[in-house]
């Protein structure tokens, strides 16, 4: 999702210099320095000579790109940070991060930054709209309808929901204005996370629970059936799946609240949850991933709302991916109506001493 761009603009932005180190392409050297230090003043000189950058004390930035590729760089942290002379940025797959931690110690200084898929007003921005959002915050503190203005604001989150906040996506729409290319790198991103999970999961049960999203939650089940995808598992092993795909942050897992109160967390059922793709744009992908592409004529009809499908399932998740943006952890509740059907509230959201529902 462009953390190792973000990270470099901000320090171009921010700071007088900079030094990237990029552990998945450090030589090992480079990595080597971290494992002796005794001598900071050796380690940053070799940095400044190696990088061709020199660094001013209070001025300068370093970041460690993929740090889980170096542990020993991680925990340099804490004496770097001690010693003061500069500030650090470190990115890096959670997965990974947790798997890479053997042997070292985690450093208390870390503030860590959770990362998201561009939100609707982000891709506006992309688009150069800064107007729109604002706009429509307006008219809804107000309440009044948008009005003549609605269809125009419902095409263009529409379009949003079909590239989605990747911003390789984004920036191929930008560059071509076609959806099929679009539809071709959010194919490509697709696999790569499909590699990854092969990489933690070499059966592909993993990958099969990642790709089954759209189809659970078009079937408007009261939950996520793993054993509907990949079997029957032990709880374990399923639980072990869940937090793997939770940290990958490609998905977004929002837990049944049993008793539902401005604690929500303190009644969640772990074993009952519902998965959404942390990108719409992705899940649109993933819904016709069984053509070798989503014809234009597809997203012409998506982006027109003229598509003959309930697609409530896709606001669903564009909905769960904006809550998410917005720093909310997500709960549903269901209840009975009778013994073979149930109510149920998609989200829940707690404010002050009151619970929000969103249907």
């Amino acid at each position: 999702m462009g953390k190792s761009t973000i990270v470099e603009e901000f320090a171009k932005n921010e700071y007088s210099s900079y030094l990237l180190i990029d552990f998945n392409k450090a030589s090992d050297t480079v990595k080597s320095l971290f494992n002796d230090l005794m001598d900071l003043d050796f380690l940053f000189l070799q940095l400044q000579t190696l990088y061709n950058v020199s660094l001013e004390d209070r001025k300068s930035l370093i970041i460690f790109d993929e740090v889980q590729k170096c542990p020993l760089a991680r925990q340099a942290i804490k004496y770097l940070v001690q010693d003061g002379r500069y500030d650090y940025i470190e990115t890096g797959s959670l997965i990974s991060i947790r798997q890479n931690t053997k042997g070292i110690t985690i450093p208390s200084e870390e503030e860590r930054i959770d990362m998201y898929p561009m939100d609707f007003e982000e891709f506006r921005w992309a688009l150069s709209d800064t107007v729109s959002v604002p706009l429509i915050k307006t008219f809804y503190e107000r309440k009044i309808p948008l009005g003549a203005a609605h269809r125009a604001k419902m095409r263009d989150l529409r379009l949003y929901m079909l590239v989605g906040g990747m911003p390789q996506a984004v920036n191929t729409y930008l560059d071509t204005n076609d959806l099929s290319k679009v539809d071709t790198v959010k194919r490509n991103i697709i696999q790569l996370y499909s590699d990854d999970f092969l990489k933690l999961d070499p059966t592909g049960k993993l990958s099969r629970l990642f790709m089954a999203i759209p189809a659970q939650l078009s079937k408007h089940a009261t939950r996520y059936y793993p054993h509907a995808v990949i079997g029957g598992l032990e709880e374990k092993k399923k639980e072990e799946m869940l937090v793997n795909l939770e940290d990958s942050r490609t998905v977004l897992v929002s837990y049944h609240a049993d008793d539902p109160n401005v604690g929500m967390s303190l009644t969640k059922d772990p074993s009952k949850y519902k998965l959404y793709a942390a990108d719409t744009g992705l899940f649109v992908t993933m819904v016709f991933w069984d053509r070798d592409f989503a014809e234009n004529i597809i997203y012409r009809k998506l982006l027109s709302d003229k598509l003959e499908a309930n697609l409530g399932y896709v606001y669903e998740n564009l909905v769960a991916q904006m809550l998410a943006a917005s720093g909310n952890s997500l709960f549903y509740y269901t209840f009975e109506k009778d013994e073979k059907h149930s109510y149920e509230i998609d989200f829940l959201l707690s404010r002050g001493d009151k619970i929000c529902p969103w249907k």
